[in-house]
């Protein structure tokens, strides 16, 4: 059974922090509550689902600092950021850090409530689209090197015989492979294959630029 999703709060305020959480639980949302950034770094599970409700302005780590450094750490939790009207410069600059949302004080409660519900949503199918990326990967990662040669040769448009040619193996070789690599996948035509192939291709590419400096 799937966790239950959660709303996490960070804000220094003890007031904002309990309406807050009475807000969320009042509709059903189960809620945490952390006064600093750093408490809630310590306590961060990245498997936990929800979103995450953010003050701007915070003693020690601020939420521009939390965001920076939730997004080195990979964790995608959506984040809708709360701030008054002198902040919005700031804001901005957290909008461009990832923030799902920025809420100006004063905010109406259905308001808020709304924006964390389009929140939960898109932390859901964020977490169904790395689920389906990660079995897809597991699935390729299953392939054995001759296979994989195989699939990229499909990929590219290369016949059976151009294949072999290349390879320097038969048709038939290059077919039993070809049947066996289409039932690992789990794909019933080449339209299939191309979409994982191309996926995966795309995921290494995201990958290797995040981890340029």
């Amino acid at each position: 059974m799937a966790a239950q999703p959660t709303v996490f709060i960070v804000d220094d305020d003890e007031g904002v922090l309990r309406g807050l959480e009475m807000l969320c639980k009042s509709v059903g949302l189960n809620a945490k509550c952390y006064d600093s950034a750093l408490k809630f770094l310590d306590d961060c599970d990245p498997a936990e689902p929800g979103c995450l409700i953010l003050d701007i302005r915070m003693p020690g780590m601020s939420g521009l600092e939390l965001q920076a450094t939730l997004a080195e750490r990979k964790i995608t939790l959506p984040v809708i950021v709360i701030s008054g009207h002198a902040d919005v410069p700031i804001a901005v600059r957290s909008m461009k850090l990832g923030a799902f949302e920025f809420v100006e004080k004063p905010f109406r409660n259905q308001f808020l409530l709304d924006r964390i519900q389009q929140a939960i949503a898109r932390d859901a199918e964020n977490r169904r689209r790395q689920e389906a990326l990660k079995a897809t990967q597991d699935r390729l990662a299953s392939l054995t090197e001759r296979e994989r040669q195989v699939a990229e040769l499909i990929v590219e448009g290369k016949t059976t015989k151009a294949i072999a040619l290349e390879l320097g193996i038969s048709a038939k070789t290059v077919e039993f492979h070809r049947a066996n690599l289409m039932q690992k996948l789990g794909a019933e035509a080449v339209a299939d294959l191309v979409r994982i192939v191309m996926a995966a291709r795309r995921e290494d590419r995201t990958e290797s630029s995040s981890a340029t400096p």
